[in-house]
Formats: structure tokens, C-alpha cells, sequence
């Protein structure tokens, strides 16, 4: 017989020692390729699960509240202003998300100032890049007489690039008081409100736009004399006088005025002529020059010439 310890002592050798054994750590799973693929990613969309920034729900909010007030508008015929003012909004929005336009890079353009560039193409501090139009920002500069082309990029998150390839201004235009930069071809392209193109060729009255390669001709045949020029005035479509920056009037000739330019050269050169006190020279005839004289001039000579007796008068 055995007793109650010898019994138990069986007892607990006959069972495993489960009190020392540790139980074996499970395998490691391996990953198949679209699980290792697809892992990357699992904390962006781990993020999304995350509650939305403040900014985001604001910004949901509106578009939700624009698109209700779009589609109320749209029933009661006010789809236009309440389009303007969802951009607005839309635009605010954008801002508070980074999307403004902090950086506006403006290249090309030599007459025309960045600030009067930027007013064209609408852009300013309440703009932002999603809803800026660069094909209508493109159309506004392109149709402004003095841009040949334009090209305008949104670069994100902040910035807008435009391209300007202007026009070249040719010469300046007065007609009526108005003054105004224009093409080799007579067109106007700009408004003279400065000294930007006061070292371009200057033509004055109706039509001298159309006629300036002419004006330019007899600049270029004037050699030494042509700083001297102050405008070339078209009189009555057919013929020019020269303005000298003195005040005297050279009248040239409606037909072959170059050779009216040879013939004062010559005198200039030889006598000084346009250094006389006179007010006008004219070319018009022929083989002959007539003299204006001023007022002081014509008495000088006057009294250096008397009348002889008997001269009729």
C-alpha cells in the first residue's frame, strides 16, 4: 500500500512539466509580392483614417455651400455673380492651403512694367493658382498692341510664369495732341506717357504713321545733320518739312526730297547756312533756296541793302 505522498509523487511524475516547458514562438509569415507592395503605402492610408485638419473642413464646408449656391443660381437666372463670388471663396480657400500666388516671374518684357503686365493678366494678392486662367490671362496680354505673344504657366504650389515678347516700337506719332508709340508698319502699340522712346524717330499729323519708312529715309541721307532734327511733319499726305531742334523749318519737296537733303548739305557744309538767323528754309522749288528770315535779321539786312531810288516798291 502506498501512502497519499508517494501517491501524488506518481501523480506528478507520470504528467509532462508543463510548468517549465515555454510554448514555441509561431513562424514568421513571409510576405507574397503584392503584400510587400502594397506595405509601402499602408501609411498613407493609415493617414486618411486620421480626422481632417481644421482647414480641410473648412475648405470641404465651402465647396459644399458653393455648389448649393451654384445650383440655387443657376434655377433663379443669378449664375454669373454668384460664379464670381464662389471664386472669390474658391480663391480664399486655396490661399489658406498654400495654393496663392507668392512668386510671379515676368520675363521679356523691355517697354512694358511688370506692374502694368500682372494688371492685365488679372493677377494680384487675392488670386490664387487654381483658379487662375492662364489661357485668358494669354488672350488679355496678346491683345494688347504692344505684346506680339505671350505665355503665361502655373508652376505649383505657388507660382505663375509669364513670357512677354513684345513688339518693337518704331517711331513716336503725334496727330491731334495724341501721342503715341507705333510699328514699322504705322500701327500704334503704346501710349507715350514718358521719355521711354524719346530716342525714336518723331513724325507729326494725319497719315505720317503710314508714311514714317519715308520720314526715316531722309533721316538716314542727312549724315551729320540729322541730330539736328527734332520731327518730321507730313503736310497735307504728300510731303514733309524737317522741325529742326532749333525751331527752323526745312520745307522739302514733294518729288525727289533726297535731292533737297544733298543740296543743304552742301550749303551747311560750305557756308554754315543752318546756323543763320532764319526761320525757314525752303527746297521746294527746284535749284533754288528762299530764306526766312527772323524779325531782327530781315531789319539788319534791310538796312545793309537800302532801297535804291526810283526802285519800285
Amino acid at each position: 500500500m502506498r501512502t497519499l505522498s508517494e501517491m501524488l509523487r506518481w501523480v506528478w511524475a507520470a504528467q509532462p512539466s508543463r510548468a517549465l516547458v515555454l510554448p514555441e514562438a509561431p513562424p514568421h509569415k513571409v510576405l507574397l509580392r503584392s503584400e510587400r507592395a502594397t506595405r509601402g503605402s499602408l501609411g498613407w492610408r493609415l493617414r486618411f483614417d486620421r480626422p481632417a485638419p481644421h482647414k480641410l473642413d473648412i475648405a470641404l464646408t465651402l465647396f459644399v455651400l458653393a455648389g448649393a449656391a451654384l445650383l440655387g443660381a443657376q434655377c433663379g437666372g443669378r449664375l454669373d455673380g454668384v460664379t464670381q463670388e464662389a471664386i472669390r471663396a474658391g480663391d480664399w480657400v486655396a490661399r489658406s492651403l498654400g495654393l496663392g500666388m507668392a512668386v510671379v516671374t515676368v520675363s521679356g518684357a523691355t517697354h512694358m512694367s511688370e506692374a502694368r503686365i500682372l494688371a492685365i493678366a488679372g493677377i494680384d494678392a487675392s488670386r490664387s493658382l487654381p483658379f487662375f486662367d492662364v489661357a485668358q490671362a494669354k488672350a488679355r496680354l496678346e491683345a494688347n498692341p504692344l505684346v506680339k505673344q505671350a505665355s503665361v504657366r502655373k508652376l505649383y504650389p505657388n507660382q505663375v510664369v509669364i513670357d512677354i515678347v513684345e513688339r518693337t516700337p518704331y517711331a513716336i506719332w503725334q496727330k491731334a495732341g495724341d501721342v503715341s508709340a507705333i510699328a514699322a508698319d504705322g500701327a500704334s502699340i503704346d501710349e507715350v506717357v514718358d521719355g521711354r522712346y524719346a530716342d525714336l524717330p518723331f513724325v507729326v499729323g494725319e497719315g505720317a504713321n503710314e508714311h514714317v519708312s519715308e520720314y526715316v529715309q531722309l533721316l538716314d541721307a542727312l549724315d551729320e545733320l540729322k541730330p539736328r532734327v527734332e520731327a518730321g511733319v507730313l503736310v497735307g499726305q504728300r510731303r514733309w518739312n524737317l522741325r529742326l531742334k532749333s525751331g527752323v523749318d526745312v520745307k522739302l519737296p514733294e518729288d525727289n526730297p533726297q535731292a533737297a537733303i544733298g543740296e543743304l548739305l552742301i550749303l551747311q557744309r560750305q557756308s554754315r547756312i543752318l546756323d543763320k538767323d532764319a526761320l525757314a528754309f525752303d527746297f521746294r522749288v527746284p535749284g533754288r533756296v528762299f530764306i526766312r528770315l527772323t524779325e531782327d535779321a530781315a531789319a539788319a539786312w534791310a538796312q545793309a541793302h537800302p532801297a535804291k531810288k526810283g526802285a519800285q516798291p
